[in-house]
């Protein structure tokens, strides 16, 4: 299993653990694909996971660069048009997962970590 399926798995299961409900992983469409799509009591949660072997630069505004947070803004426009859910609350939030060699995962939770409007 690949670093990035490994830390997008265990960030699915972090995110259940919240009371999170799943409701699509590696949404994909013309605009774009997006880690994991999940309902946090109402507002549907647009995630971005991150996964390193060492916490360096764990920081999302330098892994979510302005480029990224464009195609995952196109993504879930998308995403809300094509499931007619244009008129829930959608936050976008970043999942960092630290994989080391040894030793136990680690993962930080950036809730809300950009919004349509930010810059850099």
């Amino acid at each position: 299993m690949s670093l990035g399926s490994r830390g997008e798995r265990l960030a699915a299961r972090f995110l259940k653990r919240l009371g999170y409900r799943i409701v699509a992983r590696n949404y994909r469409c013309p605009a774009g694909e997006i880690d994991i799509v999940a309902e946090d009591d109402d507002t549907l949660v647009f995630t971005e996971v991150k996964s390193r072997r060492s916490d360096a630069a764990a920081d999302p505004a330098v892994n979510v660069d302005r480029r990224k947070r464009a195609q995952l803004i196109r993504v879930a426009r998308f995403y809300l048009l094509d499931k007619s859910a244009h008129d829930r609350p959608a936050r976008f939030d970043v999942v960092a997962v630290v994989i080391p060699q040894r030793g136990k995962p680690a993962i930080e939770h950036f809730i809300d970590a950009f919004s349509p409007g930010t810059r850099i």
